[in-house]
């Protein structure tokens, strides 16, 4: 009986063996991409990455060493213990396995972890660093630059951040817990609504990241994605300048084109929408630059010639549940024209 437990046993982890190296392999091919934790692109984000490498391995020590032990198990000659010996044996595999081991592997994680955890808080620095203010929305984000020279900055679904320069982030939550994440960057911080939260971020150079929603926060919370963007001090400052609310309200103003389409806009949109100079809706994303951006609908499809008026026809089939309602009543050609005049507007 127990040679056949023991070929089992051997069969069983034969099989087993090679599946899960391929699963590994693939659980780790999927953490490419510009939202990789295992890509890092600031030093917050490197010393996360360097305790889960450390966390992996030592979970991977101990569990080679268990299961070393249980087929040590099947192949051992029988010994003969008295009941005192046996539980002797008990009491050291309690102690160790089951105290010291524990209390070993805690206090080693929190003499790593505790010192990065410290280094994500805005603590006081030599020179204020850049404020950042986020805002978590059913399903997109809110993005505000509340030092920005001559007057505030605000977006929507985009976040650019000067580069090689610490940036604190102020996150809250507008109607449901949100999670801010930029995985390449740093740990994860919620958005809890009436309460702000921060968190330190540094992106080593310019480059492009992917953000997401970490939290459940709805049907379409996996597609609440949002595009990061790292730029050099000078080209942050320009493009802070672009959209100054003055240079906006002038794009829009001056716009003599698109009549038809801005008396629509004012007519359906303005309500909910803010376009500088147009209109100070707040229900959902600011349009000011819409058309300087990389995706509509928090990274749901490309910003590419007529995506916004795909958009306006289609959005609750692309993005089910959100809270804009169906355009059924609007024409088509006004559909249309709001769309194209929409993407006009780049700073």
């Amino acid at each position: 009986m127990r040679l056949i437990i023991q070929r089992l046993t051997q069969q069983r982890v034969n099989s087993l063996g090679t599946p899960l190296a391929l699963s590994v392999g693939l659980l780790l091919a999927g953490c490419a991409g510009d939202k990789s934790i295992l890509d890092p692109a600031g030093q917050a984000a490197r010393d996360v990455v360097m305790i889960w490498w450390v966390m992996l391995g030592f979970g991977t020590v101990v569990l080679v060493l268990v299961t070393a032990f249980w087929l040590y198990t099947f192949k051992r000659k029988e010994v003969i213990r008295t009941p005192a010996e046996e539980r002797t044996i008990a009491r050291r595999w309690i102690i160790g396995g089951g105290i010291v081991l524990p209390v070993a592997s805690i206090t080693a994680l929190l003499a790593f972890g505790v010192p990065t955890g410290q280094r994500l808080l805005p603590l006081p620095l030599a020179e204020p660093p850049e404020v950042i203010e986020v805002i978590g929305h059913q399903w997109w984000w809110e993005v505000r630059y509340p030092g920005a020279e001559g007057g505030e900055v605000v977006t929507s679904n985009q976040l650019i951040m000067p580069a090689g320069e610490p940036v604190d982030f102020h996150v809250t939550g507008a109607d449901v817990i949100h999670a801010f994440w930029v995985p390449r960057l740093g740990g994860k911080i919620d958005m809890i609504p009436g309460r702000v939260n921060k968190i330190r971020l540094e992106a080593d150079e310019p480059a492009v990241f992917g953000a997401q929603c970490a939290e459940f926060c709805g049907a379409q919370h996996a597609q609440m994605q949002l595009y990061v963007e790292a730029v050099e001090r000078d080209e942050y400052d320009a493009w802070l300048a672009a959209r100054q609310t003055e240079a906006l309200s002038s794009l829009a103003a001056n716009d003599q084109q698109h009549e038809t389409a801005r008396e629509a806009f004012m007519t359906h949109c303005a309500s909910c929408h803010r376009v500088a100079g147009l209109s100070s809706g707040e229900e959902g994303p600011d349009l000011s630059d819409l058309g300087s951006r990389t995706s509509l609908g928090a990274g749901i499809m490309a910003m590419e010639e007529g995506a916004v008026t795909h958009w306006l026809k289609h959005h609750q089939r692309l993005k089910p549940g959100n809270k804009m309602p169906p355009h059924d009543d609007i024409e088509t050609t006004t559909l249309e024209s709001l769309g194209a005049w929409l993407e006009t507007l780049t700073p």
